[in-house]
């Protein structure tokens, strides 16, 4: 190894500070076990905060899958199966609340919009397998009449994400193996503003297959009203 190693001293130093900071009983409640409120399935981007979005200070609340794309499934011998990751702790630990979280400006959702376009999947072959599942999802949006195609590519991609993130949590409300009692939201995390002024906001999208905004704002308290938008509905 060289002596170059800004990144290595820049982990440890935060991890210094991580543990510096925080309360001697922080790992109290959860030193024999987990029971989270949620598994929020995250696309895996460096840009999107997967437990500071939620404002949580405790372990043990959110349970954080990510993948290239915010992608709920998996293939097991041809077939889509529920992704272990978020599978786990529905299965295992009590969970009965899933988050499917995508991003505005999904570099996934825009590469498999580009594969399905140009006919180019991005490489290597661990990035293309997860690019190439989410490749009918776009096709389909791209056949619907949800998807503006005389938009111009940042809102087609952003109307995509959307469309992923409905289908996605479309697939585990069907899954066998996720109890029927088992919620399922989606949202869409923005940081570029594209729903409305308040960058970070996660736009709730989806509630239990619901996506009209009216609806879905009517269904919870009013002082989060502004916390549900659509692009394509």
């Amino acid at each position: 190894m060289g002596d170059d190693h800004d990144v290595l001293d820049a982990l440890l130093a935060g991890n210094e500070r991580h543990v510096a900071d925080l309360p001697d009983d922080y790992f109290a409640a959860v030193q024999d076990g987990q029971q989270p409120d949620v598994v929020s399935v995250c696309c895996s981007d460096s840009r999107v905060p997967q437990e500071r979005m939620w404002g949580v200070d405790n372990p043990g609340t959110v349970f954080t899958p990510s993948n290239i794309g915010n992608q709920v499934w998996d293939e097991d011998d041809g077939e889509l199966i529920v992704d272990g990751g978020l599978l786990y702790p529905i299965a295992h630990a009590g969970t009965d609340v899933a988050a499917v979280v995508g991003h505005t400006g999904c570099g996934a959702v825009t590469a498999a919009y580009n594969a399905v376009t140009d006919g180019d999947l991005p490489g290597p072959r661990g990035v293309d397998k997860w690019v190439a599942q989410l490749i009918p999802v776009i096709e389909d949006g791209l056949e619907s009449d949800l998807i503006d195609a005389d938009a111009d590519e940042e809102m087609v991609v952003n109307q995509l994400v959307e469309y992923n993130v409905d289908r996605q949590a479309q697939f585990l409300r069907n899954a066998e193996e996720v109890p029927d009692e088992v919620d399922v939201y989606g949202f869409v995390y923005d940081f570029q503003g594209v729903y409305g002024d308040d960058k970070g906001r996660t736009y709730l999208i989806n509630v239990n297959g619901e996506t009209d905004p009216e609806t879905i704002a009517a269904s919870i308290p009013e002082k989060y009203a502004t916390a549900t938008d659509s692009l394509i509905h």
